[in-house]
């Protein structure tokens, strides 16, 4: 009589962690179109993002209960074959996620990276997942490959990123309590997010920041500063979705400025004001909650947590969270490594179970 108890309690927290997503990512719809109402605004980009999360999410969590390694593995050779497909001709290697020089697609480098950590995690997920120790290689080898084509392609954010996502995946089947893990992820997500902030104001000592200048280039820590001034003039709504571009003086003085500040938290701020902030940071969280409420393997959950952490540090100091692609993959991954796993009849389904995972290693 037990086994129905827990699954029902189950059943429930799912539709908890659910309920919560809907406010959160309607918040998010609601409020582009509340800072956007009276203005020459366009809010329709973060309508497609949060339709391109939701919709990958759920996507995720279909695919993920009936053919969790198969749909992982096929979203890691998706988001690779899109990182090469995005990746600009001429693209300067290691550029910064969103650094656009002559003759660039502005900010397709930020794309390039986050879909190369979605590549990776997805992997490293579907190597947990699997059974067949053969299988678990290769899939870990795709991970491997992705770093190495990031460097391919000149991406050293992207290698970075696949290549840290690869590691603490590895490092994930040490972890016995996952909410250390992803408060750790959340803390580092943080101090990026902190230290972007602390730029554009220019908080830090002289000589860190000029040292930051040089790694970030001169133009991006001017287009933080323009947003932060506008969060300061326009703290509760923001100035309008997609109006950076036309109020910072900086993005008008630029060649083939693509109207962004190239940090996903002071786009918000700037555009949304300090509701729109809290809306982009909640929507991370929850993310992070499902993943803690996860029914799957703490190594699924951390691998995944990762990929994500990777993304959001990639978008606060780049445009990552700008492309469709980079959106409906981290929902997507979001959602695999939530679903939980329709009951196995014997016929030889892979479940990405606790015992399935640390089975093998013992």
């Amino acid at each position: 009589m037990a086994i129905p108890t827990i699954r029902s309690g189950a059943r429930e927290r799912d539709a908890v962690t659910d309920a919560v997503g809907v406010v959160i990512l309607g918040g998010c719809a609601v409020w582009a179109l509340v800072a956007a109402a009276g203005r020459e605004a366009r809010p329709e980009g973060v309508l497609l993002a949060v339709l391109a999360v939701a919709g990958g999410y759920a996507c995720g969590r279909i695919c993920g209960s009936l053919l969790p390694v198969f749909a992982a593995s096929a979203a890691a050779l998706t988001a690779l074959a899109l990182a090469v497909a995005l990746r600009p001709d001429g693209g300067l290697p290691g550029d910064l996620p969103g650094a656009a020089a002559v003759g660039q697609s502005p900010g397709s480098t930020g794309a390039t990276a986050g879909l190369l950590a979605l590549a990776s995690g997805a992997a490293c997920c579907a190597a947990w997942a699997a059974r067949p120790y053969l299988l678990r290689l290769a899939l870990r080898l795709l991970a491997l490959g992705v770093a190495v084509t990031a460097l391919v392609l000149g991406s050293v954010a992207g290698f970075a990123a696949a290549l840290g996502v690869l590691l603490c995946s590895l490092a994930a089947a040490h972890v016995r309590h996952r909410a250390v893990g992803l408060a750790g992820l959340a803390l580092a997500t943080g101090l990026v997010v902190g230290g972007s902030w602390a730029v554009a104001e220019d908080a830090l000592p002289h000589g860190l920041t000029v040292s930051l200048e040089g790694q970030l280039t001169v133009n991006r820590v001017l287009l933080w500063r323009d947003a932060a001034e506008l969060a300061k003039e326009y703290p509760t709504r923001g100035a309008g979705p997609d109006r950076f571009g036309r109020l910072s003086p900086t993005a008008q003085q630029t060649l083939n400025a693509d109207g962004k500040p190239h940090s996903a938290p002071l786009q918000q701020a700037a555009e949304q004001g300090v509701v729109g902030v809290v809306l982009l940071g909640a929507a991370f969280g929850w993310m992070l909650y499902g993943l803690w409420r996860s029914p799957v393997a703490t190594p699924v959950v951390l691998t995944a947590a990762a990929a994500l952490t990777a993304v959001a540090t990639l978008a606060a100091i780049g445009t990552a969270l700008s492309f469709t692609a980079v959106t409906a993959g981290s929902g997507l991954l979001a959602g695999l490594a939530t679903a939980r796993r329709l009951p196995d009849d014997g016929g030889g389904g892979v479940v990405a179970s606790e015992a399935a995972v640390r089975a093998p290693s013992r």
